[in-house]
Formats: C-alpha cells, sequence, structure tokens
C-alpha cells in the first residue's frame, strides 16, 4: 500500500487531482483498474479520474463498463471539505419542462424525501451523483425494479405494490409534487435557473449539525465530550488562532477570531482566514450577542456614488433585496461580512457571476449566460453611481447595520424599521422551541 504526502495531493509538489482540460496531458487521463462486475461477475474495468470542477470543488469520477453483459455505472464522489453547516433544499415541482431539468448535485450523505408519496431515500444508501431532478425519479425506479422478477415468482403480492409505487414515481414527471433534499455535509446543489433573481420554488435553509450527524460525517466521535469554554473576559484580550482548511484549495490553513465592540453597536466576532498555499483570504462576521426583541429592515436610496462608502456590518441572518433589479439574496448566502457598501455589491457580483458553477463547461447555456452578465453589468453601474436603485437590508434577528453619514442627524436618505418577527422567521432562527424561562419545568 502506497502513501501519498499531503503536499503531493494538494500543494506544491504536484496536485493529484487536476484542472479539467481538453490538452493530451499524460498526467490528466483516468486511471484503468480491473474490477469485478456485480452483475455476471466476470471482470470488468473501472476507470477512475481525480479532477477539479471550476468554481465547484475537487471530484472523484469513477465509471465502470463490463465488456460481458454490457452493464455500466458512472459515481460521482465529493473530495472537498465538509461545510460548516448542513442544508436542505425544498423544491415546489410545478412544471415538466422547467422544472424536471434542474441539475442537481446530490453527495452520499443527503436524504431524499418526496412527502406526497410518503417517499425517502436515505442517506448512504446510494452513491454521489450529478444528475436532474428527472434523473433522480428514473434513478429510484431502477432501483426499486431491480429484483421485481424475483418478487413476481416469490412474493407477487409484494411485488404488485411495487408496481403500483413505481406507477405512481413515473407519473410525477408531469410535475405537482415537493421535492427535499436533507444534507448535513452541506455539498449537495439545486440548481436556480432564474439566477440572479429569487427562484419562488426552491427555498434554501442551513442548520447546525446535531451530534449524531457530526459521528455520521465522521468528524466528531459519538462520545466526544464538549471542552468547556474559554472564559470571555480573556477572550476579548486576545486573538483565538485554530487550525481549518482553505474554502478554496483545501489545503490546510489557520483561522483568527477576535471579540470587537462596534462602537454604538453591539459586541461582533471576527473572523479572519489566510491560505499561503494559494493566497486566498476570507473575513467573516457573527454577532456577539443575543436576538434582538424586533427585527430591523434598512432601506437607502443611493443618489450619489460617496454611498459606496458607507460602513455595513451584515450579519448572517441579513437577506438584502435591490427592488429595481427583482432581486434578492437570501440570509446565509454570502455569510456575515463588515465591509463597505460597496464591497457588498462586489460581493453579490462574485457569487451570482463570477463564482456560478452553471456559467461555464457543459453546464452552461448562451441565454443564461447572456442574462447573468447583463445582471453583473447592472451591478457595476450601481457601484459607478449610473443607477437609481434602494438597496434594503432585512435582518430579523436585527444585528445588521448600516452607517449613517449624517449622524447624529437623521439620514434622509435611509430609514431603518423595526417590525415583529414572523411565526416562519422565529422558526429560521429556532426561536419558537426556544425556552429560557421555567425550563426546569
Amino acid at each position: 500500500m502506497s502513501v501519498i504526502a499531503e503536499e503531493n495531493v494538494r500543494g506544491t509538489g504536484g496536485s493529484v487531482f487536476k484542472e479539467i482540460s481538453a490538452d493530451n496531458d499524460e498526467d490528466n487521463q483516468p486511471t484503468e483498474i480491473e474490477s469485478l462486475c456485480m452483475n455476471c461477475y466476470q471482470n470488468g474495468m473501472t476507470r477512475i479520474l481525480l479532477t477539479k470542477i471550476p468554481f465547484f470543488k475537487e471530484v472523484i469520477i469513477s465509471s465502470f463498463t463490463c465488456p460481458n453483459c454490457s452493464w455500466s455505472n458512472t459515481e460521482i464522489q465529493s473530495a472537498g471539505r465538509i461545510q460548516d453547516q448542513g442544508i436542505a433544499y425544498t423544491l415546489k415541482v410545478k412544471s415538466k419542462q422547467v422544472d424536471m431539468n434542474r441539475e442537481v448535485v446530490k453527495a452520499d450523505s443527503a436524504t431524499t424525501r418526496i412527502p406526497e408519496l410518503d417517499f425517502e431515500i436515505p442517506p448512504y444508501t446510494q452513491k454521489g451523483s450529478l444528475s436532474t431532478i428527472e434523473g433522480l425519479i428514473d434513478r429510484a425506479v431502477e432501483g426499486l425494479a431491480q429484483d421485481q422478477q424475483l418478487r413476481n415468482a416469490t412474493a407477487p403480492e409484494v411485488a404488485e405494490k411495487i408496481d403500483e409505487f413505481i406507477d405512481k414515481l413515473k407519473n410525477l414527471k408531469e410535475g405537482g409534487f415537493t421535492l427535499v433534499i436533507d444534507d448535513p455535509s452541506g455539498n449537495s446543489f439545486v440548481e436556480n435557473p432564474f439566477a440572479p433573481q429569487k427562484d419562488e420554488a426552491l427555498s434554501v435553509s442551513h442548520y447546525k449539525r446535531t451530534p449524531q450527524q457530526d459521528a455520521q460525517l465522521g468528524i466528531k466521535a459519538e462520545d466526544e465530550e464538549e471542552k468547556p469554554s474559554n472564559d470571555i473576559d480573556c477572550m476579548r484580550n486576545e486573538v483565538l488562532t485554530f487550525n481549518t482548511n482553505c474554502p478554496e484549495c483545501n489545503a490546510p490553513a489557520s483561522t483568527n477570531m477576535k471579540l470587537v465592540q462596534i462602537p454604538h453597536f453591539k459586541e461582533v466576532i471576527i473572523m479572519a482566514t489566510n491560505c499561503d498555499d494559494c493566497g486566498h483570504r476570507t473575513n467573516e462576521v457573527k454577532s456577539g450577542g443575543a436576538t434582538e426583541e424586533l427585527g430591523t429592515k434598512i432601506t437607502l436610496h443611493l443618489t450619489d456614488v460617496s454611498d459606496m462608502s458607507r460602513d455595513l456590518l451584515k450579519s448572517e441572518t441579513c437577506s438584502i433585496l435591490i427592488p429595481e433589479l427583482e432581486f434578492e439574496l437570501g440570509m446565509a448566502a454570502v455569510g456575515g461580512k463588515f465591509t463597505t457598501l460597496e464591497g457588498l455589491l462586489k460581493d453579490i457580483k462574485d457569487l451570482i457571476v463570477s463564482k456560478n458553477p452553471f456559467t461555464c463547461g457543459d453546464s452552461s447555456t448562451s441565454d443564461r449566460t447572456e442574462k447573468l452578465k447583463l445582471f453583473g453589468e447592472k451591478i457595476d453601474k450601481i457601484m459607478a453611481g449610473e443607477m437609481d436603485v434602494h438597496i434594503v437590508l432585512d435582518d430579523p434577528a436585527g444585528n445588521s447595520y448600516l452607517q449613517n453619514v449624517y449622524a447624529p442627524d437623521p439620514d434622509p436618505e435611509m430609514t431603518t424599521e423595526k417590525y415583529t418577527r414572523t411565526f416562519e422567521q422565529n422558526e429560521d432562527l429556532g426561536l419558537n422551541d426556544m425556552k429560557t424561562e421555567g425550563y426546569q419545568e
């Protein structure tokens, strides 16, 4: 058994994961391994390719073909890092033309559910795949029909019920159902064909993993006890450093964290990551205080290019709206940030246009690329002060802030509104099940 040094996997010593290229490079060819066919039990050929998908992550692509029985199989596995939070996609599939062709990245750890049929595909029962909504249904039908001949001979009643259920799954291709993909690793993805506009049929939520999910992913032992937290007063006076992985190249990196008091606002946690391998830098801000009793909605009318230099604190629970562009960016999409208004708009452009995984390669279409390019040009015009728009920061937790350049006088172009959260917003923040008084009862 050979041992590959870490620097040869993701370091400067020649990465095992090569960029996708059309060049006939010997180092970029798949590895061929003779292996057993599980259909006819004769020898077939497995091809494995370790590669990088642009703007996505490192993946392991494998395909098997058997020359004896012509059976074939393809799989895709994520070789990247496990995300900080789990992710859940809920899609209302309404039409066959729009929704069934949505591209889906489904990781091994993802659970797929169709509530209307009380149907669920548990995690780790299928290999990861890059497919469409229709492809997921076809794969489920193929799995259920695999042993029907044996069931017809041994248990005809069970086989009949499975045939009826298969017919129900096939009828779903016409639309009219709900698809839920819940992935605690955070590595699954469902395409938004209307980007950069909001997809009304698709809802995305991020959540903190349970200890059982961490143990299932292999990042924490089930019996591991939580270490006691450090004293808050000591943390305010020092910069904490802990090891992590670079979000771009996945090389080992370090993250610095410090508690900072913002004058006239509240205490926040600033985290910064610097990668020595690829030079990538990132920073994130999280609220260090409690959730406010009321949500905050800040609306700024951009009248001059000088507005781009306003300081801005966006918490991870804050959503961003630009009504004139019919654009809405949900909470946790770009994380918490302490930046300027211009810096926030640049991050939005990078997220929607530059780093969109469906604007390059075989996944891209001319209409989608042109629409996103036009959106990027509009963002550039806003930053140059050439468009009259409004920027809305809607934070149900009340932990976001936009600088008032006229302080202590009111800002004529900015309005701040306090509002009572809805039940759904409290549910997203985890407040409905939180009990702070009388919890001993």
